[in-house]
């Protein structure tokens, strides 16, 4: 069974704090799909990453659509599926995260703005109906400056 991580976005804007939550996934060995809600702003996201990353400049990534998805590490779509093989699926902008996908995963992640009501209000609603199937949980904000769990 795998892990939940809820990741609260109050100083880091979505462009800045998802590159660093890819390169430790990427680091960990596994392969990542992030669910967005929204195919334009995932095409705005997919330029971003471009620019960000490791020495090399960029994070491997594509958007999923193309010929190669089951080769790219790092896989942006508003799809449900894991074409790449995923291990780790990263949730933004209120795409849906089920506890039946999560509980197949090393990681579930949910990155929500904590400036949106809504997304904070979807947010809890996910983690609420994780916890009640069983799969652990834990919270993590950005609030005093940099990163710190704060419960799970």
């Amino acid at each position: 069974m795998g892990k939940a991580m809820f990741y609260h976005l109050t100083r880091s804007p979505l462009e800045v704090a998802l590159p660093v939550l890819l390169q430790r996934s990427l680091a960990a060995g596994w392969r990542v799909v992030v669910r967005g809600g929204d195919a334009e702003r995932l095409r705005w996201l997919d330029e971003r990453l471009w620019l960000a990353g490791d020495d090399a400049g960029f994070l491997p990534h594509g958007l999923a659509g193309g010929p190669h998805d089951a080769d790219q590490p790092v896989l942006l779509t508003v799809d449900r599926g894991f074409p790449n093989a995923a291990a780790c699926l990263i949730c933004i902008d209120r795409a849906p995260l089920d506890p039946e996908e999560a509980a197949g995963l090393e990681r579930a992640c949910l990155m929500f703005d904590g400036a949106d009501p809504a997304a904070t209000e979807a947010a809890r609603d996910r983690w609420r109906a994780l916890a009640a199937a069983g799969l652990p949980a834990e919270y993590w904000s950005e609030a005093s400056g940099q990163w710190r769990k704060e419960r799970g």
